[in-house]
Parts: structure tokens; C-alpha cells; sequence
């Protein structure tokens, strides 16, 4: 079984979902009392969101290349970032190691096509709406990608920040949302990314009737088998 190194902390109520799944997966398909190997590194995120803030994707960056490095030097076989937001900074932090990065929002785009999904809504944090790093992966695969109006990326992205990093779970934001979602729907799209790994706590399936893709479970599943092989 290859070693998993995993860059958490972004937030870590999202990290333990990571955890949680990949050893399920792995429980699942192995059976008796198998479990992941995993290397966590988990980062200070007060310290990555200031550096969101701040623009400064380049510090950001050089904090998860130093991650990486540590997870090679200890003997990851590969790489997964906790995070969608982070994916910005993939290249920086490829360059630096020799291990891959499983990419989120590849995983992702598979997932949709595996579904014959081919316009699709994304909800995450105003960088992954509005920047082109992740929306880019998912229209290289065919992807049509809609987001919020600029209330709603503001709805969005606040709830995220002042709530479900802190994990705090409202009914009033999960009805924001699924309104969002209800806005997307008309204007076409065929399901909806849950493109923040924290938008799990909060909207599941059973919320709505749009096929809901939740990246952090489509990540996590993913690393899981290819550390299975």
C-alpha cells in the first residue's frame, strides 16, 4: 500500500473528514483490520487565510511547498491537499518535489463525466469562483462551469469563512445556500460542486434535488484507491 501524505488544517473539521473516508474506503476494500498509511501535516490556517487576503499566493504557496517537502522526506508516495482553494498554488508546489499531487478539481471533473454531467455549478470560496485555476480544469474536460451572481459569491464565500471553518452549522445559511443552488439549477446546471470541502457539513443530498458532487468525498475516495493500486 503507497503512503499518503496529506496537507490538512484548511480548515481541520474538514481534515478529519479526509481522514475518515480514506479509512473507510481502504477498510472497504481490504477488509479485516487494514487502514491507510498517512502522513498529515496539518498547517496554521489563520496563517493561510491572511495570505489569501493579502494576495500573496506566493507565501501561501511556499508554506504548502514546505509541507510537501516534509511529507517526501518522510516517505509519501503522493500528495493531497486538504483544501480546494490551495489548489491554486499546485504548480508552485509541484516544482519542488518529485512525489505527484493528486489535483481536486481533476477528480472532480472525472466524477462529473463519469455522470454525464456536462454544466455543472460550482459553490466555494470567492477564489475558487472567480479565479480561473480550478474553473479551467473542469472546462478542459468539456465542463461548463456556472457560478453565483456577485451576492451570491459574497453569501458564499462569508458563510464559509465565519461559519464553517469554525464549525458552526446554520439551517438560515443552509437555506442561503440551497436558494443559490435553486438559482443555478434554472439557469441550467445539471448538479452542483460542492467546491469547498467544508460546504459538506452543511449541504448534502438529501438537501436537494441536484445531483450534489462534494469534493471532499471525490478526493478523498480517489486517494484512498491509489493508495490501494
Amino acid at each position: 500500500m503507497k503512503t499518503i501524505g496529506m496537507i490538512g488544517g484548511m480548515s481541520w473539521e474538514s481534515t478529519v473528514t479526509y481522514y475518515q473516508i480514506i479509512n473507510e474506503v481502504v477498510k472497504k476494500e481490504l477488509g479485516g483490520l487494514h487502514s491507510a498509511r498517512i502522513l498529515l501535516y496539518s498547517v496554521d490556517f489563520a496563517e493561510i487565510e491572511q495570505c489569501q487576503a493579502d494576495g500573496d499566493w506566493e507565501r501561501s504557496g511556499e508554506i504548502l511547498a514546505e509541507a510537501a517537502r516534509s511529507l517526501e522526506k518522510a516517505g509519501a508516495d503522493f500528495i493531497i491537499i486538504c483544501t480546494n482553494t490551495m489548489h491554486k498554488v499546485v504548480p508552485q508546489m509541484q516544482r519542488q518535489i518529485q512525489i505527484p499531487i493528486l489535483h481536486i478539481a481533476e477528480a472532480t471533473a472525472a466524477e462529473l463525466l463519469h455522470h454525464n454531467i456536462r454544466k455543472v455549478a460550482l459553490l466555494g470560496t470567492k477564489y475558487t469562483m472567480t479565479q480561473e485555476f480550478y474553473k479551467e480544469k473542469l472546462t478542459a474536460a468539456g465542463i461548463e462551469v456556472l457560478i453565483p451572481d456577485a451576492q451570491g459569491i459574497e453569501t458564499v464565500n462569508d458563510i464559509i469563512y465565519q461559519e464553517l471553518c469554525l464549525g458552526t452549522i446554520s439551517d438560515i445559511s443552509r437555506e442561503k445556500y440551497l436558494s443559490i443552488i435553486d438559482q443555478l439549477a434554472a439557469k441550467g446546471a445539471q448538479g452542483v460542486i460542492l467546491g469547498c470541502t467544508e460546504i459538506g457539513l452543511l449541504i448534502q443530498q438529501k438537501d436537494t434535488s441536484l445531483p450534489v458532487f462534494d469534493t471532499t468525498q471525490i478526493h478523498a475516495k480517489m486517494a484512498a484507491m491509489e493508495a490501494i493500486g
